[in-house]
This record gives structure tokens, C-alpha cells and sequence, in this order.
């Protein structure tokens, strides 16, 4: 029964002070009322037992009295209701120190009443007091705490069953036993008087086992990730691939970055198709940055839906058109033997072709060269370029040719790629920064790659100035400003670009010809060009004056030069172009092109031209 039932019930039998008291309480109450004639039996014969067991527990348990108030007042209420003489009651649990309070003495109902209600108005008194009894209370723990209300719900059990068994026949006696027992399980533990000091006890209980609970999640935690990095070493080291997999095949330039790879299958920018590659695969199967990559990736399955973002490479065909084993056999780009460039770039293509001729006269470029072609704005260097790169084209078709546009006008990017049937390496101005830079450093990774098979590459960067300017921007600042605010290691990543260039004795050459913008107003501009003025080892200069004047190709002779140039020229030519020298350096800029572009349109080729020069100028030794 519900405790308002019960509240029910006792109000239709005319108990009084029953809206107060417990369910257990008030179950005994009413057993006890009505029952009351058979009480008086059952306690003259329970008496002398539940006294020597009283008198027993009160010599081992004298301490005990002022902590346990709820079982007390319980049985205090009992006795109230239904005239009970005082009775004691002992429990004894093996294995627990854990004994029930004697009963105290009782007196008639009315002194009863009166003193459950002053300990009711002393109760809170003394939970504002010193804290005593609350000490004394969290000496026990949550097991005892059980365990004295199993021994307070006992105690009524025992009492009720002494009752029955006294009341009747043993029929009767053994069906009102069982029946009482019924009523009696369906009551609740009661809670005691010391329910607020259970309940900090409880919550100090929660946070230890919380804490506990987090120092266990924490300890799992840690297994789990050193199990999932014993599975992903596991995993990066050998990838599974099992026969119902269906597998598609990707090529593409593998681009190798701190804490992964990609496979970028779509060309130097980062794009949709990519493929993941972990660190542990690229170790595992001899990749490096730049390589051309053809593998497989795992399709999905039909309904299974995708974890990742980017598919990851299961397994490698081909690196650079070598199997992964060879690959493995390569040489490494850094520890090959540098030399001066001494096979010349021969530019001259058609007589009418006339900037290669004078570029291949002032300033040869070898396999190898590090060129820098130094112009102020709109003094014509984007046309150089393309007339370069078509040069190359046709006199070197053996050269792998790569021209790679940074910062660029798109229109510029679309001219270049109609004209260079070579790769076109762009990322225009409308691009961040770091798209730039990721460009700039995968092209000259794949440089490498082909140079370290043996083959001569040349690179034409456009331009090395713009370069410059987006390391600057995209490269973490290191505090060390230069006059124009350029930062100190925004230089490093563009030097090592440019300083990738060089002839290997070993075999295999690569050349870069950049351009640096020079008079453009800007500081960052000078301080950029003054710090790779020294780097390279063939200029090539023009002039914004004779570019105004619509004299093209706008090269200032004079200014313009190769380090080393007798490793290219023949001997013989060397003798004339020192002649032809001698004579230009007495004139004025444009007096000085004028000269050789006259001479040049006279002849059909550069050696026509030097055999001409040998012949009307006087002092030939």
C-alpha cells in the first residue's frame, strides 16, 4: 500500500499523529492498533529475550546511543499507538561491527508525544550546532549506513512477527505471518534522521567515484590511442586490399607536406579528386615530393558511405614511369656534384627571330645557367619569356621545359599556354597567397625528380619578385623586418628555389631563368632584387628607356652578361664577341643596340654575323 493509503486508513480507525510518521512507522502503528489485546500476550512471552538481548548490547554498544535517533523516535511512535510496553531489541550481523541501539525506555503516550515533538524542535538546533554529531555521522561509510536500515526494517519485521505467530492457530498463525510478511516487503528502508549527512556522504562518494570513473576513462584513453598509433604504424606500413575490393586507378604529382601527403591528380593546386598518402607509404614505397605518381584507391562500396574526405592510395604501379623498386635505387638532388653550366642553350631559331639571336650574343644561357632577366615595368620581359621558351622548344626538344607563371594576369596565363607547348605551371592574382607558394615549391620538386633521372630541365619563373612577395605574406613572421617590411625568412623558400639550378657532373641539368622587377617605386622590390642581385650567374637587363622609345627587344647590352661565358663560346667566337665588346662599350645604350640590331638584320644567322664583325672591325686581335 502507498503511504496516503495508509494515512487514509489510520484516519478512518481514529489514530491521531500519523501525518508525521514514516511508512514504516505507520504500518506498525496500525498493526499495532489493531492488534492491541494480542500485543500484551505476545509481549509478556517475547519480554525476557528481547530484555537479556537489550541488556547484552547495551554493555558492548554504550557509544552508539546518541547517532542512531531515527530507529528511537520509530519505535517510540510504536509504542504510542498501540500502549506497548518498552521492549529491546538486539542485532548481531557475522562479519560487521555494526550493532542496533537498545530501545530506550518508554512512558505512557502523552509523555511519548511530548517528547518526540521537543526532539523534532531540538533537531534543527542541533544540526546548527558545532557539527559533533555530523563528524560522528561520516565515520561510517555507505555499506553501514545500509546496513542499519536493513537492521531498523528487521526490527519491525521481528516485532510484527511475534505477533502473529502468538494470535492464532497455527493455520491462522502461519497465513497472517506470510500475510504481514507481504505488507512488509512492499515497505520502503526508511532513511534515518542522519538523511543530510547521507546525502553529503553520498555526494562525496559520487565525486570519488566520478574521479575514479576519470582517472579509468583517461587510462582507457591512453590505450586506445596507443593501440590506434600501433594500428595506424600498422596500417601506414602495409595497406589491406582484399578480393572483393574494387579498386580505380589515379596518377598524379605527389605532393609531400608535413604531416601527411597527397596525391594531386588534378595538377599543382590542390583540388576535389586528390588522393591522401600517409607518411608511413611514402617511406614504404621510395616516394619524394614531385614524383609522378600512378596507383589505385579503393572505390566505396555500393551503400557504404565515405570517412574520409580524400580516398587513400592503396597501391603504387609506377613512380616516374619505374617500378617502386628501382625508385628506391635513385640518386638524391641534394647530393649530386654542382658544375658551370658548358653546353649552351642555342636560342637562335629563324633570321627574323631576332631577340634569341641577340640573347644567345650578350648573354648565352647553358644547361644549368641561373639567369635572372632584370626589368622595370612594361619593358617587355613576359615576351622574352615566351620567345625564350619557344626557342627551347624548337633547337632542344630533348629539354623537359616548365613555365611557371606566380601572381600573373589570368590573360597572360591563357597567352602562354596557347604559345609554350610545354608545362604551364600558373597561379593567377586572384589566388591567396599560399596557392603561390604551393605552386612554386611543387614545380621545382618535380624539377628535381626528372633531373635526378638524368634529364635536362629548364624552368622559366615569371617572376621571382612576386615570389618573394607571397612567401612574405603566407610565411609565418620571424620578428627580423628589412627596410621595405620584408621579413627575413620570407627570402629563404625564393633562394632555395633559385638556387636549385645547376649543372651535375653525375648527369641530368637544371636551368632556371626568372625574372625581378627592378624600378617599380617600391622598396620591398630593390630590397628583394638586392638580395638575389649576387645569387645568379647570367643577367640579362632591360631598359624602360628604350622600351619608350619602342626599340625592342629592349636589352641593354652593356649591362648584360654571362659568369664563365668562355666555357660556352668556342674559342674563336670568344675572340670576336670580346671584339664586338670592346667596340659597344664606347657607345651610348641605344646607340649600342642599334648597332647590333643593324648587324643582325644584315645576316641570316650569329655566325654570319660574327664572321661580318671579324671582317669590318680593324683590330680583330
Amino acid at each position: 500500500m502507498k503511504l496516503t493509503e495508509l494515512k487514509a486508513l489510520a484516519a478512518q480507525m481514529g489514530l491521531r499523529g500519523v501525518s508525521t510518521m514514516r511508512k514504516a512507522d505507520l504500518v506498525s502503528t496500525i498493526e499495532a492498533a489493531r492488534r492491541g489485546n494480542n500485543l500484551s500476550q505476545a509481549r509478556s512471552e517475547h519480554k525476557r529475550p528481547a530484555a537479556d538481548a537489550s541488556e547484552r548490547h547495551q554493555s558492548e554498544s554504550t557509544g552508539e546511543q546518541a547517532s542512531t535517533p531515527t530507529r528511537s523516535r520509530g519505535r517510540r511512535r510504536v509504542a504510542t499507538a498501540g500502549a506497548v510496553e518498552p521492549r529491546q531489541f538486539s542485532l548481531d550481523f557475522p562479519g560487521s561491527d555494526f550493532q542496533s541501539k537498545p530501545l530506550a525506555p518508554k512512558g505512557d503516550g502523552h509523555d511519548e508525544g511530548d517528547s518526540s515533538d521537543e526532539h523534532r524542535e531540538r533537531k534543527p538546533l542541533a544540526r546548527k550546532g558545532n557539527g559533533h554529531g555530523r563528524s560522528r555521522s561520516n565515520q561510517y561509510d555507505r555499506s553501514n549506513e545500509a546496513r542499519e536500515n536493513r537492521a531498523a526494517a528487521l526490527d519491525v519485521r521481528a516485532e510484527l512477527a511475534g505477533v502473529h505467530s502468538d494470535d492464532d492457530s497455527a493455520d491462522a498463525e502461519q497465513s497472517g505471518s506470510e500475510s504481514a510478511h507481504r505488507k512488509l516487503n512492499e515497505i520502503e528502508l526508511p532513511e534515518g534522521d542522519n538523511a543530510n549527512n547521507s546525502r553529503g556522504r553520498g555526494r562525496r562518494e559520487r565525486n570519488a567515484r566520478r574521479r575514479g570513473r576519470d582517472r579509468d576513462e583517461r587510462r582507457d584513453r591512453s590505450d586506445r590511442s596507443e593501440r590506434n598509433s600501433r594500428n595506424n604504424r600498422r596500417r601506414d606500413n602495409e595497406p589491406e586490399i582484399r578480393e572483393d575490393d574494387v579498386l580505380a586507378p589515379i596518377a598524379g604529382i605527389l605532393d609531400v607536406q608535413e604531416n601527411h601527403a597527397f596525391v594531386r591528380t588534378s595538377g599543382y593546386l590542390p583540388g576535389p579528386n586528390d588522393v591522401y598518402v600517409t607518411l608511413g607509404n611514402v617511406r614504404r614505397w621510395n616516394l619524394r615530393a614531385g614524383d609522378a605518381v600512378s596507383g589505385a584507391v579503393r572505390q566505396p562500396r555500393e551503400g557504404e558511405r565515405q570517412r574520409q574526405k580524400y580516398n587513400a592510395l592503396v597501391k603504387v604501379d609506377t613512380v616516374n614511369g619505374m617500378s617502386v623498386e628501382e625508385a628506391g635505387e635513385r640518386r638524391e638532388f641534394g647530393k649530386l656534384t654542382p658544375l658551370y653550366p658548358n653546353e649552351q642553350l642555342r636560342l637562335e631559331t629563324t633570321p627574323k627571330a631576332v631577340t634569341p639571336r641577340v640573347i644567345d650574343l650578350v648573354a648565352p644561357i647553358g644547361k644549368g645557367q641561373r639567369g635572372l632577366i632584370v626589368s622595370p615595368p612594361k619593358a617587355g620581359k613576359t615576351m622574352i619569356i615566351q620567345q625564350i621558351a619557344k626557342a627551347i622548344e624548337v633547337n632542344n626538344p630533348e629539354v623537359h621545359l616548365m613555365v611557371v607563371l606566380v601572381d600573373e594576369r589570368p590573360e597572360e596565363v591563357t597567352d602562354m599556354r596557347s604559345i609554350v607547348k610545354g608545362e604551364v605551371i600558373a597561379s593567377t592574382f586572384d589566388r591567396p597567397a599560399s596557392d603561390h607558394t604551393t605552386v612554386a615549391e611543387l614545380a621545382i620538386e618535380r624539377a628535381k625528380r626528372l633531373v635526378e633521372l638524368g634529364q635536362d630541365v629548364v624552368v622559366l619563373l615569371d617572376s621571382l619578385t612576386r615570389l618573394s612577395r607571397a612567401y612574405n605574406l603566407a610565411a609565418p613572421a620571424s620578428g627580423r623586418i628589412l627596410s621595405g617590411g620584408v621579413d627575413a625568412s620570407a627570402l629563404y623558400p625564393p633562394k632555395k628555389f633559385f638556387g636549385a639550378a645547376r649543372n651535375l657532373k653525375e648527369g641530368g641539368s637544371l636551368t632556371i631563368v626568372a625574372s625581378a622587377l627592378v624600378e617599380t617605386g617600391s622598396k620591398m622590390d630593390e630590397v628583394i632584387f638586392e638580395e638575389f642581385k649576387g645569387t645568379g650567374n647570367m643577367e640579362l637587363r632591360l631598359s624602360r628607356a628604350l622600351a619608350d622609345r619602342r626599340i625592342f627587344p629592349a636589352i641593354d647590352v652593356n649591362a648584360s652578361g654571362t659568369r664563365r661565358e668562355e666555357v660556352l663560346f668556342k674559342p674563336e667566337e670568344l675572340r670576336i664577341m670580346w671584339k664586338l665588346r670592346r667596340v659597344l662599350g664606347s657607345l651610348e645604350q641605344q646607340q649600342a643596340l642599334e648597332v647590333v640590331l643593324d648587324k643582325l638584320k644584315e645576316t641570316q644567322s650569329n655566325a654570319e654575323f660574327l664572321m661580318l664583325i671579324q671582317k669590318t672591325t680593324p683590330n680583330a686581335d
